[in-house]
């Protein structure tokens, strides 16, 4: 087994968005600026902003921060959505999920201008995404495929079995996975909680993309030897034995699963920090005006 290391690569490509951030301030006059908005306290939404901001700084980024509290209504999020979408100040802007159950996420999605959608998420990025055309990649699918290169993982020809089907990660995965491009000419099955002979489908994979959002639910009875798996699992649990107070969990059983496979990722230390490098690049694409 070996370890598809999520920190060694995050840090060697932020050197280089560093420099490149450093080209735009010399060149424009400015730092590509991110903005992320925030609504509520929830502590996992708190942990990921504040990470996000904080590699924003390391790279030489401009960072802000607008909070709202969770009665905040539709109407006024939106509106300051559309002030930001004017901005021309402004090259990125995310909206930290979850919402509040009043507040309509797709509305808000497709509120954002796509040019400035640096998570990937509008429907003018994911079907440009489809067309393999100038688009910004959800940021966690994007990571995947800068890890999967970083180490030289042979994907064509393979098969490649993604669980989960969201429009974050398991969908747009499939999608790039199938793509004729490196990473990429794999032969794909999506596969998800009602799929039937889940087991015998991830048994056939030589690529596992675990993105179920179920703790430890792949295990090693479920990956055949010598498959590389991808854990993008984030799954919280209160500990008494950690700083933050809480342990997290992947989606796969890497104990276990570790003993089989023949590259992995870990959690923490593997996904999550290759999501963060994905909007970084995103964002640096969209100050050089790379995305139209």
């Amino acid at each position: 087994m070996q370890l598809l290391d999520g920190k060694y690569v995050s840090e060697k490509v932020k050197l280089e968005i560093a420099q490149e951030a450093a080209a735009f301030l010399s060149d424009i006059g400015r730092k590509p600026h991110l903005i992320a908005i925030l609504v509520g306290n929830d502590g996992g939404s708190e942990t990921y902003v504040a990470s996000k901001m904080k590699n924003c700084e390391k790279v030489g980024f401009k960072s802000s921060l607008i909070r709202y509290d969770l009665n905040v209504t539709e109407a006024e999020l939106l509106k300051k959505i559309k002030e930001i979408n004017e901005d021309v100040t402004v090259d990125g802007l995310i909206v930290q999920l979850p919402l509040p159950k009043h507040i309509d996420p797709e509305k808000v999605t497709e509120t954002i201008d796509h040019r400035k959608d640096v998570d990937g998420f509008h429907p003018v990025n994911l079907g440009r995404m489809m067309r393999n055309l100038p688009c910004f990649i959800p940021a966690t699918p994007y990571g995947i495929m800068m890890m999967l290169k970083a180490y030289e993982i042979e994907t064509a020809g393979k098969h490649c079995v993604v669980v989960g089907r969201s429009n974050i990660v398991g969908s747009p995965m499939s999608i790039l996975m199938a793509r004729n491009a490196n990473p990429g000419n794999c032969t794909v099955t999506l596969t998800h909680s009602r799929t039937v002979n889940l087991k015998e489908m991830i048994l056939q994979a030589d690529i596992v993309i675990a993105a179920i959002g179920k703790k430890n639910f792949i295990t090693a009875d479920m990956v055949k030897q010598g498959a590389v798996v991808i854990d993008v699992g984030m799954n919280r649990e209160t500990s008494d034995q950690t700083k933050s107070g809480y342990k997290l969990f992947g989606d796969v059983d890497f104990d276990s699963v570790s003993e089989k496979a023949s590259w992995i990722t870990p959690v923490p230390g593997g996904v999550g920090l290759m999501t963060i490098v994905g909007l970084l690049k995103n964002t640096m694409a969209s100050a050089k005006g790379e995305i139209y």
